[in-house]
């Protein structure tokens, strides 16, 4: 067992709230510079920029893990970050996720541009739907979608006062299967979140930057893991061994 640094919650520059800096390779090669061992690419309700990303380790030679990821909004407007072990997976879930997407388009001159980029940071294309929407279906699907795929699935930011599922439903249901809930960058003392938040003491708790500026990835929280190897597999085991029954 040794420890691992991670980072499960980044936004690229396909989030149209995060900044043009956030591209694929400059994030897995700041990674790497900060000592980071495992991070997600985690963008709204989309995941393009993940292969790049993947690609862009193996292209730089780097020993950095990257676990194919998303957050989603749900319906009662609470944001959730879910990982899987592969590509496949999340593609699985991305169908799901545009199955139940509004029709509505993004206006980059108001919400800002949604840019799908390569392993080395070229242009490949714009998103046109708007990613800065809630889905059309319920959190507890979301949650049982993830668990169904093999996915690990955890409440963003659960302190923040809006976007979170404390903020939209006041506590976090007790028999909702989530993996791990995630504190914000602005909590620095978990026991005093606990005591603030009663409903996340049963969870594992993650700490992760939310980076949408590089700023945010440099300076943000992480995680420290204590696994036998940086596997999707090894995160899960560990997060469940911090289960609270």
């Amino acid at each position: 067992m040794r420890e691992y640094l991670a980072d499960l919650h980044i936004h690229s520059l396909l989030s149209p709230c995060a900044e043009i800096e956030m591209t694929p390779k400059n994030i897995i090669l700041n990674a790497k510079k900060l000592g980071v061992d495992i991070i997600a690419i985690t963008d709204h309700n989309a995941c393009d920029n993940v292969p790049a990303a993947i690609e862009a380790v193996t292209l730089n030679n780097l020993n950095v893990l990257v676990l194919p990821g998303m957050e989603v909004e749900s319906k009662e407007e609470a944001h959730f970050v879910v990982l899987f072990e592969k590509m496949k997976q999340l593609n699985e879930f991305e169908k799901f996720v545009k199955e139940n997407m509004s029709n509505l388009k993004n206006k980059p001159d108001m919400f800002g541009a949604q840019f799908i980029v390569d392993s080395d940071d070229n242009f490949v294309a714009e998103k046109e739907e708007l990613l800065i929407s809630s889905l059309n279906v319920e959190l507890v699907k979301i949650v049982e979608k993830v668990n169904s795929i093999g996915g690990i699935i955890f409440a963003s930011h659960v302190d923040k006062p809006t976007y979170s599922i404390i903020s939209q439903l006041g506590f976090i249901p007790p028999d909702l299967d989530l993996t791990a809930i995630e504190l914000s960058p602005n909590i620095k003392d978990i026991e005093k979140a606990k005591q603030l938040f009663p409903s996340i003491s049963k969870f594992p708790i993650l700490t992760n930057s939310d980076a949408h500026t590089m700023y945010d990835f440099i300076n943000g929280p992480k995680t420290k893991f204590y696994l036998k190897e940086p596997t999707f597999n090894e995160i899960k085991k560990y997060l469940k061994s911090m289960y609270n029954q």
